[in-house]
């Protein structure tokens, strides 16, 4: 990942008009911070989410509330709780999806 040429910058997530999007089941809520192709996020997945798409895009995720599965096309199943995180690149590997029984806030780089 390459950041694109920009000054230093602060982000009050809190003030950044959240976006809501269904899910197959449930919903996200998404804060967003953009510049260039650089994408910073503040994501929360309502209990009971699962994604309606396979992702192929790279991400930098990490779990700062809640519980999350990722799952990917073929089948491999990760749980991930606070503290964790993953990297996957685009079209790294196999395409991935997330899902939640209980909730889960994220911080998402792409």
């Amino acid at each position: 990942m390459q950041l694109p040429p920009m000054p230093f910058t602060v982000t009050t997530w809190e003030e950044i008009d959240p976006e809501f999007s269904p899910g197959e089941k449930g919903f996200s809520t998404t804060r967003e911070f953009t510049v260039g192709e650089l994408r910073v996020r503040s994501v929360e997945y309502s209990p009971g989410y699962l994604a309606d798409h396979w992702c192929e895009r790279g991400h930098v995720l990490y779990v700062l509330e809640g519980e999350l599965i990722s799952e990917l096309k073929d089948g491999r199943r990760f749980r991930l709780t606070p503290g964790m995180s993953y990297q996957v690149s685009d079209a790294g590997d196999s395409p991935h999806r997330s899902s939640t029984k209980t909730g889960v806030k994220l911080f998402i780089v792409d």
